[in-house]
């Protein structure tokens, strides 16, 4: 824990013995980092066999690197409550701490205020339209075209009322949450000798966060590169991994769940919530490409896992009841979306 001086009002640039009784009121806010992941046991469900130890610990070492409640930055702003809700305050403050203590002058009135861990390490996502509450937004940027690379930190926020009231010191804890998710696809490739390359991308997930409503949005179709996890030669198994936004939920009105550790346990969705496309190049130079329809949604702070085989025609076929598969033999680019191979 430490303590950071702070003081927003034009003219009271100093914490020193002169008068400061027009600079505002002193503000001790408590910042802590809560993650609540389903990671280690969604691994050790999924991957479960002697033959998938590999790529299990693979896997659980590279998102322990985005699973985990430490803050480089945070980005903290003060709405006004009433009206448009006008930001009247803003700081960006280097964390490095999973909590820490800040001490602030600030104006006594009602504030909402909201805050935001980790974007000064994930270019892929921008905090944008943050002069106002309301319109306040994380929003996932391209790589190109229509597709994004996987994010490259967990990200966090919190939004809480604040009630300043002048001549009393006061102190509010703020507890933020994960807002981003995880997905991984391992495959066997034991019957699949003759594939040359895979590449897999996923569709349907979020393109942004308000903050105001812990609600997402999904305004843009695009898809979101995974990337492949190095094993020992030899091994059968390719595990294809991504960090991202969430997937819809079962119920689109749904507000966004991220304190619990289970929010829906087998929720399934009649309609495919997200998806996976494989392109499996054969050595022929033909695409064969397997899209699985996932009927259970992905929440933040949440991995899900998925283990599939890949046939000798490039197909590929998965045994979990909540994914479905469907194939297209000699797919040719540029059907659907215009992806970035």
């Amino acid at each position: 824990m430490f303590l950071l001086g702070a003081v927003f009002l034009t003219g009271c640039n100093s914490l020193v013995d002169e008068d400061m009784s027009d600079c505002g009121d002193k503000l001790d806010l408590g910042y802590e980092l809560q993650l609540v992941t389903n990671m280690r046991t969604e691994i050790k469900t999924v991957l479960d066999l002697q033959a998938d130890l590999q790529v299990a610990t693979v896997l659980e070492e590279h998102l322990g690197e985005v699973f985990t409640d430490f803050a480089h930055d945070v980005d903290l702003s003060f709405y006004d409550t009433a009206g448009d809700m006008a930001r009247l305050e803003h700081l960006d403050v280097v964390m490095n701490a999973s909590q820490s203590s800040y001490s602030l002058l600030i104006p006594a009135r009602p504030y909402m205020h909201t805050c935001v861990a980790n974007l000064d390490t994930d270019p892929n996502v921008t905090l944008e339209d943050a002069d106002y509450c309301h319109s306040a937004r994380l929003v996932q940027h391209l790589a190109v075209k229509d597709t994004a690379d996987a994010h490259l930190s967990g990200i966090f926020t919190a939004r809480k009322r604040m009630d300043i009231i002048s001549g009393i010191d006061q102190r509010f804890d703020v507890s933020l949450y994960m807002v981003n998710a995880a997905t991984a696809l391992v495959l066997d490739m034991t019957d699949a000798p003759g594939v040359k390359d895979l590449k897999v991308f996923l569709r349907g997930l979020a393109d942004g966060f308000r903050l105001a409503d812990s609600t997402y949005t999904f305004d843009t179709d695009y898809v979101v590169r995974t990337k492949l996890l190095a094993t020992e030669a030899g091994s059968t198994e390719r595990c294809y991994v991504s960090t991202h936004f969430p997937s819809r939920d079962v119920d689109p009105a749904t507000k966004a769940v991220i304190d619990i550790e289970d929010p829906d346990g087998d929720k399934y969705s009649g309609d495919p919530l997200w998806y996976w496309d494989v392109y499996a190049t054969m050595e022929d130079g033909s695409v064969t490409k397997s899209t699985l329809e996932v009927h259970s949604p992905v929440h933040a702070a949440q991995l899900k896992a998925v283990k599939g085989k890949v046939h000798a025609n490039g197909s590929m076929s998965t045994e979990d009841p909540y994914v479905g598969a469907s194939v297209e033999l000699d797919w040719e680019p540029g059907k659907e979306h215009d992806i970035e191979m």
